[in-house]
Order: C-alpha cells, then sequence, then structure tokens
C-alpha cells in the first residue's frame, strides 16, 4: 500500500531532509520534550526517537533497556550508581520521579557530548508527551520516526513482542498520528509484527554491519537483523515489504545508495555529526541524514546550495 508519511523522508531535487536524532543529542538533553521542542524551533520538522515498555505496560521514550547512570539523576540530583535498573523491571511512577535533563562529563558517554546543555527538572517522557506536543496545530507537518527497541532478553518471544507493538500502535492511533508515523528498528520481526497490526504505518529497516562497533555507553539492537554483507540490505528490506533503509552511516557506498533508490525505497543515513562525512552523504544523494547536530547539517546543506524542507 501507499503511505503518505514516506514523503516526508523523500529527498528531492535540491533537498535532503533533515532528521532531528533522539531530538537534537549534540546540544540538548536526548529523548526529551526539550530536545524535541528545541528540534522543532530549528525548522528541523523530522524527529527520531526510541521507545521502551515499562513494568506497567507504558510506552516511554528512552534509548537503552537499562537506566544509564551516566545520563540518569535521581530526585537529589545524584547520579546513579550501581546496578543499572532495566525499565521494564519499572513502572511509570518510578520513572517519573527521575531527572534526564544531563550529562555526566566524567564519563565515556557523557564526553561524547561536551556541548550538550545541562539541564534539571527534565523527566523521560511518555510516547503520549510527544505525541500530544506535535498533535497541536502549529506541528502538524511534522512527522516522527519512532524505533521499538529490541529486548535481547525477550526478542524470540512474539506474544512479548505482539503487546509492545500494539501498545505503542494504540497511543499512535489515539492521537491520530498513525499517518505522520514511520515504524523503525534493528529487529526484523519486530517490524513484521508493526506491519501486520498497523498496515497504515511503513516500516523503516535500520542496519550496522557486524563490522563495526557499537557506540560506547549504547545498547546494541544488531544481533536482531538478519546477516548482513555491504551490497544485500537494499534487496532484503525490499523483500520485506520496508520502506526506509536507514544504514549505519560507515556502511553507506553509492552502489547500494543507488540500488536502494532503484527499488524505490528511501534511504536515510545515521547518525552523521562531522562535517566531511555529512557532506559525504550529500554526495551520494540519500534522501534524509539523520544527526544529533540539526544545524550543523542545515548548514552544510546551505552551503552546497539544498534545502531540507519541501
Amino acid at each position: 500500500m501507499q503511505h503518505p508519511q514516506v514523503e516526508a523522508f523523500a529527498g528531492q531535487e535540491g533537498l535532503i531532509r533533515v532528521v532531528g536524532h533522539r531530538g537534537a543529542r549534540g546540544l540538548m538533553p536526548e529523548n526529551t520534550l526539550e530536545g524535541f521542542g528545541f528540534t522543532l524551533a530549528c525548522g528541523v520538522r523530522l524527529l527520531e526517537f526510541d521507545v521502551v515498555m515499562t513494568r506497567d505496560n507504558v510506552p516511554v521514550i528512552t534509548h537503552n533497556h537499562r537506566l544509564t547512570g551516566s545520563i540518569v539523576r535521581d530526585r537529589e540530583g545524584a547520579w546513579l550508581r550501581g546496578a543499572e535498573p532495566k525499565v521494564s523491571d519499572l513502572d511509570w511512577a518510578d520513572l517519573s520521579q527521575l531527572d534526564v535533563g544531563g550529562l555526566d562529563g566524567s564519563s565515556a558517554y557523557g564526553q561524547r557530548f561536551p556541548d550538550q546543555a545541562f539541564l534539571s527538572g527534565v523527566g523521560i517522557p511518555r510516547l503520549r508527551d510527544l505525541c500530544r506536543l506535535v498533535a497541536q496545530p502549529e506541528y502538524e507537518d511534522v512527522h516522527l520516526m519512532l524505533e521499538i527497541k529490541s529486548d535481547p532478553d525477550k526478542m524470540k518471544d512474539a506474544q512479548v513482542r505482539a503487546g509492545i507493538v500494539a501498545a505503542v500502535v494504540a497511543e499512535l492511533r489515539k492521537m491520530g498520528l498513525t499517518e505522520r508515523t514511520l515504524m523503525h528498528s534493528f529487529d526484523w520481526n519486530l517490524l513484521a509484527e508493526c506491519s501486520a497490526q498497523a498496515p497504515e504505518m511503513p516500516t523503516s529497516y535500520l542496519t550496522q554491519l557486524p563490522e563495526n562497533a557499537d557506540d560506547i555507553g549504547e545498547d546494541s539492537a544488531t544481533n536482531a537483523s538478519p546477516e548482513l554483507t555491504v551490497d544485500n540490505p537494499p534487496d532484503l528490506i525490499c523483500a520485506a515489504g520496508g520502506a526506509l533503509w536507514c544504514p549505519y552511516y560507515l556502511d553507506v557506498t553509492a552502489q547500494a545508495v543507488a540500488r536502494a533508490q532503484t527499488l524505490g525505497l528511501r534511504v536515510a543515513v545515521w547518525t552523521v555529526n562531522e562535517v566531511a562525512e555529512i557532506d559525504r552523504m550529500i554526495a551520494l544523494g540519500v534522501d534524509a541524514i539523520i544527526t544529533d547536530f540539526p544545524g550543523r547539517v542545515q548548514h552544510r546543506l546551505l552551503a552546497h546550495g539544498l534545502g531540507w524542507a519541501g
């Protein structure tokens, strides 16, 4: 079926889309309403973010399955220490007491983003909180790239998978946002479940070749994908019914981008932050660039005589 929201992520003559990764992680606290609001204020209308389920079945926006000590503070402002609890072992009421407005600059993860603002009193948002924000009339052109995180402890449990998808889809339908949302994941079984439950939402396939290391401080989901080579993802994704291919930027070749676009796939590359790599993606003619620094990508597009909003 045709999905109108795919066009929001499609490049055009003179235009490459910009997608704010977890909002604008390079400058603002990631996966927060404050970060999403900043990104929207910059004129970027495509938001990428991560969803994990709580014990009481509330979809919340956070990346890792465990609360990350370098990101999370308790009510007294102290960084979490010791064992990092799983989000799925906590209720929403527990999470609502935590602060995710800054990074511990002494941590390896915090040192990756030294320019990120440090705020206090910033909570982990629920999916419904972001839905309420973008459902406002002034954001009617905003589209969502929603990554459901695949729990490695439960990824083979079809019943669990179906329950997670059902909870996420219910929130989106309640707010009338299904026609503005892509379902996005490394887990191809999870995406098949999304298509079965919500055929009105297209699927976006994340890939990363095994020879490229995972980023410091972040959960990996690459073991949820089939065996990949440098050139085979477009054909595999097309056969699976995907609408977008979202490769890791170090894996991208001109041949693979051309093959994907020939097959009718849109290509949105993640996570592209350095000027040289932004320029390389522009030269490859990708449809969209997913970035922690939306303003940096905007400036490089302008330097090449390109725009980012159709």
